[in-house]
């Protein structure tokens, strides 16, 4: 085989190229600024309009474009995490956004908050999952943010039962990719007890069983109330983010402890308003069953005779009555879709009760 041939023209010079970056940069600059004079232009239409501030049908359609448009050698991800946060920082520009979600700072909602919105928008921390959807159902927030199902774990419980128990809507979904650490400001010899959320133990309790088999597992309501309570106790430690221990002052002794590589939680967005199809949506759903034999089966059959794709079901205990159930189920179609509809009223008729907790933007790609 012939080697290559060697290159024979010289790169360009360091300080050449950082005069042609710092040129671009102005030019980036100058752009941004053109597209925030349009953007608070649109704030006062929406404000005329009375339309909702933020729009994830649009956000969709507005990443989506400038990932198909990038030549690279960027990739989508990084592509999409410069316009959600240019995107940010517009919604501040429209009318600042306040969004709930599971504190203190640096919870996994916390960071999940970050990714999705950007950094412009107001985070206002409350101390469970209810609590996010109760701020936005009394309208004392414009969104939330709550932890849906987990790839490792299943689904989250509480955000099951905070959604049929209070009137929101969902407006879109994100998923995230969970990195979890052992945080302490000690030695791993002397950590006698580990704080954290109970589904963040589920997702590293191989780990934690073969390096710190003696220590203590205890439960608190969110992995970064639980670096709270490491940093202030001698001998703790706390399963979170590194992003949460770098907040709070814990230093990250060990990092990617959880049992199964590509761990991801989706989170869904909460709000009041309806979302318009985009052509690549989800329709959330609750359920209880009429009481007869084969209500559930008659249920789902009516999806798959209208070619609709259920891709998530899960029960939980009604709280009205011994072995009686609510249904949870994702289709993959808008409420509005012509099949749709007729699934929804053909499912009806086996329920008694249905409702449909939103339609939304599927997310395309892990944050």
């Amino acid at each position: 085989m012939t080697a290559p041939a060697p290159r024979t023209d010289a790169p360009r010079s360091l300080a050449e190229l950082r005069t042609l970056i710092d040129s671009v940069d102005e030019r980036l600059v100058a752009l941004l600024a053109e597209r925030a004079g349009l953007v608070v232009e649109v704030g006062h239409a929406k404000r005329h309009e009375n339309v909702p501030i933020y729009a994830p049908s649009r956000e969709r359609a507005v990443i989506e474009r400038a990932v198909a448009r990038n030549p690279g050698p960027l990739t989508a991800r990084t592509i999409e995490a410069v316009f959600r946060e240019i995107m940010s920082g517009s919604f501040a520009l429209e009318r600042p956004l306040r969004v709930a979600c599971l504190g203190p700072e640096g919870s996994f909602s916390h960071m999940a908050t970050a990714r999705h919105f950007g950094a412009s928008v107001e985070s206002s921390f409350v101390p469970s999952i209810e609590d996010v959807v109760i701020e936005v159902a009394a309208g004392r927030c414009d969104h939330g943010l709550v932890p849906y199902e987990n790839s490792s774990m299943g689904s989250i419980h509480e955000t099951l039962d905070a959604l049929v128990a209070h009137s929101v809507s969902i407006r879109a979904e994100t998923m995230v990719a969970v990195r979890l650490a052992l945080l302490a400001n000690c030695a791993p010899a002397e950590i006698r007890r580990v704080y954290s959320k109970p589904q963040a133990f589920g997702q590293c309790r191989q780990w934690l069983a073969r390096v710190l088999p003696q220590a203590e597992l205890v439960p608190e309501s969110s992995t970064s109330a639980a670096v709270l309570r490491a940093r202030g106790e001698a001998g703790s430690a706390a399963v979170a983010s590194a992003f949460a221990g770098e907040l709070h002052g814990v230093r990250t002794l060990f990092d990617g402890i959880e049992d199964r590589a590509g761990n991801v939680t989706r989170f869904l967005v909460i709000g009041r308003e309806p979302v318009p199809s985009t052509g690549s949506d989800k329709s959330t759903m609750w359920f209880a069953l009429s009481d007869r034999a084969g209500a559930l089966v008659d249920v789902l059959d009516a999806f798959r005779r209208e070619g609709i794709n259920l891709s998530h079901i899960e029960k939980r205990p009604s709280g009205d009555a011994h072995w009686d159930y609510v249904f949870f189920i994702d289709a993959l179609a808008h409420q509005e879709d012509e099949p749709m509809r007729r699934a929804l009223a053909e499912a009806r008729r086996h329920c008694a009760k249905l409702s449909v907790l939103g339609s939304f933007p599927r997310a395309e790609r892990v944050l």
